[in-house]
């Protein structure tokens, strides 16, 4: 069977890299895209939300924000993301200090810098989105304790 060349790569390091995937799912600002080996090339931007790749049956979760997703021929898929994050990176407490803070500028900035505002919005939508992926992974906890 045909596997996919999987690379996810922030401007600070490359979070993810295998040759051995089965599929990818990603949220695109067209909505979420799933790839299969032998997926059309093709370009998208990337929404906050969540990611997950399969291997060898098993699913695993990241959280990422803006960027663009390539899907390349020969099965190579690249997320190129401003931010991201294996499951097992985030913790909810850090993820509520950061939206309690973007919270907080959305309400002082609203009407004044809309710079600001606008900057705090995107790290409020980049929080939320950690927050799902984090909160998947502690529902999978007892499962995976049993």
């Amino acid at each position: 069977m045909n596997k996919i060349s999987l690379k996810i790569v922030t401007p600070e390091k490359v979070v993810f890299e295998d040759a051995g995937v089965d599929s990818v799912s990603t949220m695109t600002q067209s909505g979420e895209v799933t790839i299969l080996p032998g997926h059309i090339p093709m370009v998208s931007n990337l929404q906050p939300g969540e990611a997950r790749y399969k291997k060898d049956g098993e699913e695993f979760l990241l959280a990422h924000s803006t960027g663009f997703l390539e899907v390349r021929g020969g099965n190579q898929v690249v997320i190129l993301a401003d931010t991201a994050e294996r499951v097992e990176e985030l913790e909810l407490e850090k993820i509520e200090a950061a939206k309690e803070q973007a919270r907080r500028i959305l309400t002082e900035k609203r009407n004044i810098d809309e710079v600001a505002f606008a900057d705090a919005s995107a790290m409020m939508e980049r929080e939320l989105a950690r927050e799902r992926v984090a909160k998947k992974k502690y529902r999978k906890l007892p499962n995976q304790l049993t």
